[in-house]
């Protein structure tokens, strides 16, 4: 960008007129750059790549384990079969074992949608609060501890899955059983609320103030407010917040594991006790399947649908977010 120091000519007040001047031009983009901003820029660049690398890394490394596996599993019957018999008799040969994953998926997707019937309506009350009915100060305070229940590990949930409220619900619901999906499911949604309700909340927080005071000009009261103006308003934002909450819940491990047990079962009871995808991951990985059987092959296989599961969940968000999004 070229700056020019002009002067035009015209008459002045008493009559007389002066003479167009014209100064140097100074160029702004010849000035030189510093160096801190070429280093930093050099580091973001190579930490977008870094990300782009891993992610290929991954799916290079998935590849030859997949290409063995299916020479010997039929995509149908891996996708679509109703009975997994993987993990029992890690070292039997590739016809004793029964190859269809659907009983894993079944699985993941009750616990997943237990735990959104819990997550939602708590994280965004929770985000409507913090947001429109609390003050500064209770903000302050509050969001903070919210935020705490996302740094407890998910062993100690899945514990308290298994020995707390496992015997609450049989009780309630007259079940007998150690495992169950409706415990591990309820106690994941209360892992994932301090995600959805940040997520929100910072959405709802960007929404412009004279849309409230539109809408309280308009005779509407606070909760015709928030439901009506500033949830439609950071519906992209709230989107968001709730696929990430799903992409968390799908991929949990250690609650799924031990509050809902290792035995494959397709069934949508969520009384009855079932393996996730990620419960079948963590047995395996464990180290008691060797190195090359059919088995150890079988890891890979999961793995790479819940990879892929995961990326279709992120692209429908994607596009969700983008269609509703509204930029101020």
């Amino acid at each position: 960008m070229t700056v020019r120091q002009t002067r035009r000519s015209g008459p002045s007040a008493s009559g007389d007129h002066f003479v167009l001047w014209q100064g140097p031009s100074v160029d702004l983009t010849q000035q030189r750059r510093r160096m801190g901003e070429r280093v930093i820029k050099a580091f973001l660049v190579g930490a977008a790549l870094l990300s782009v690398v891993v992610t290929v890394g991954i799916v290079v490394s998935l590849f030859a384990p997949l290409t063995e596996f299916f020479s010997h599993v039929g995509i149908g019957e891996f996708l679509f079969g109703t009975e997994w018999t993987v993990g029992f008799g890690n070292k039997a040969s590739w016809d004793d074992k029964s190859w269809g994953v659907l009983p894993l998926v079944t699985a993941t997707f009750v616990m997943t949608a237990i735990a959104l019937l819990v997550a939602v309506p708590l994280g965004l009350g929770a985000a409507a609060f913090l947001s429109e009915y609390a003050s500064p100060r209770a903000r302050k305070i509050l969001k903070p501890i919210l935020e705490i229940l996302a740094g407890i590990p998910t062993v100690a949930f899945g514990f308290i899955a298994l020995t707390v409220v496992t015997p609450l619900l049989g009780n309630i619901f007259q079940f007998n059983g150690i495992f169950n999906m409706l415990a591990p499911g309820i106690v994941m949604g209360f892992m994932i609320v301090p995600t959805v309700a940040s997520l929100s909340e910072d959405a709802m927080s960007a929404v412009p103030l004279a849309l409230r005071q539109g809408s309280y000009a308009l005779g509407a009261n606070r909760m015709k407010t928030t439901v009506r103006v500033v949830f439609p308003a950071a519906l992209s934002g709230i989107v968001a917040a709730i696929v990430l909450g799903i992409s968390r819940a799908v991929g949990e491990t250690m609650i799924v594991t031990i509050g809902a047990g290792l035995q494959p079962k397709m069934t949508l009871d969520p009384t009855q006790g079932a393996q996730a995808m990620t419960g079948f991951i963590a047995q395996i990985a464990s180290g008691d399947a060797p190195e090359g059987s059919p088995v150890y092959y079988s890891l890979f296989a999961v793995g790479s649908l819940l990879f892929l599961l995961t990326l279709l969940i992120n692209m429908i968000s994607i596009r969700l977010v983008r269609k509703y999004r509204q930029a101020y």
